[in-house]
């Protein structure tokens, strides 16, 4: 069985800027460090992105230095009786580490600023603070959105995963059940998320990637007998030998999966999916709700993306056996493709 774990503490990449040990690992243990990359800095790619999500409404959150152009952007996405969704993104060229993205997610803030948007991200005393504020965030009329994640003691899900392209690499840390307070405040209505039942999810992602990719992700969380649960799936790129990022939650512990597969029908994303796992550990129904999706072409910069929300049903099997009956959990999962 694959899934070497990493508990050792150490440097993430070794002095020619290779991967030291691939592998997945609860925790940050290993210590990434822009510095050490032998890449051209074009191709260093960096972001923080939060999923906030409510049986109702969602909204995602992305600072993003991806080399030669910049990512920063908002979504706000209705599950109501008429779904729709609306991404605005602000580019900018060629940050290249002018942003200053920690190099740890534990730390630091993560922030961007102009006349349009201001957008801060800042981890403090077990919580996660989100804020901000889009001017004309569509059809001219301004997003503000201030949101507290709670994040005690809990283990997530880490990944470092090699090309077999020269200094390409990949370091992923998802952090997911993060219980949801605040507000995102469009067109004189107010969003508010409860703690009670409502969760956050982090994607921090830090590494050197190939120019063309296809992945899949899944990530959901709930609320299950009084226990919070929650699971990261995902696939398709770089070289996962040494482990998969397939992972459960209770209660803040992880359980490691093997290999998911998402069965995406033919007739489009918008049909039921089924999902299925080497290990018989997840097996579930996805009735989509919204398609976000999005196409450009810019002939050297292409972006096929479709995240996909809608409600999973099924089983997960922990650890210790114990079965998980999931119902109609709100989630997503997507097929992205990029080369850029």
């Amino acid at each position: 069985m694959r899934n070497h774990e990493v508990t050792e503490p150490g440097m993430l990449l070794d002095e020619r800027g290779e991967l030291r040990e691939p592998g997945w690992s609860r925790s940050l243990v290993q210590r990434y460090r822009r510095s050490m990359i032998q890449a051209p800095k074009f191709r260093i790619k960096e972001w923080d992105y939060y999923l906030v999500v409510n049986d109702g409404f969602a909204a995602a959150f992305t600072i993003s230095d991806d080399g030669y152009i910049g990512l920063q952007s908002v979504s706000l996405l209705v599950f109501g009786e008429q779904p729709w969704e609306h991404t605005e993104t602000v580019l900018n060229p060629f940050p290249m580490g002018k942003l200053h993205l920690p190099e740890d997610s534990s730390a630091g803030v993560t922030e961007f600023k102009n006349k349009r948007l201001q957008m801060r991200f800042e981890p403090k005393n077990g919580r996660r603070n989100i804020s901000c504020h889009f001017e004309n965030f569509m059809d001219g009329k301004p997003l503000d959105a201030v949101i507290v994640l709670e994040q005690p003691p809990m283990d997530s899900m880490v990944i470092a995963t090699p090309w077999p392209k020269k200094h390409a690499f990949y370091y992923n840390q998802k952090i997911n059940c993060m219980r949801a307070a605040g507000e995102i405040r469009f067109d004189g209505k107010t969003y508010r998320f409860d703690p009670k039942r409502d969760f956050g999810t982090l994607d921090w992602g830090r590494g050197v990637w190939t120019y063309d990719n296809t992945w899949f992700w899944g990530s959901g969380n709930a609320e299950i007998d009084g226990h919070a649960f929650g699971w990261n799936i995902g696939y398709g790129f770089g070289d996962t030998s040494a482990a998969s990022e397939n992972i459960l939650f209770w209660d803040g512990k992880a359980h490691k999966l093997e290999d998911v597969v998402f069965h995406i029908p033919e007739s489009g994303y918008t049909d039921p999916w089924t999902f299925s796992s080497s290990d018989g550990r997840f097996e579930m129904r996805f009735q989509p709700v919204l398609d976000r999706a999005a196409c450009l072409d810019y002939k050297l910069i292409v972006s096929d993306q479709h995240q996909v929300f809608g409600r999973m049903s099924g089983k997960a099997i922990l650890d210790d056996g114990t079965e998980i009956n999931v119902r109609d959990v709100m989630c997503f999962a997507e097929k992205v493709h990029n080369r850029y």
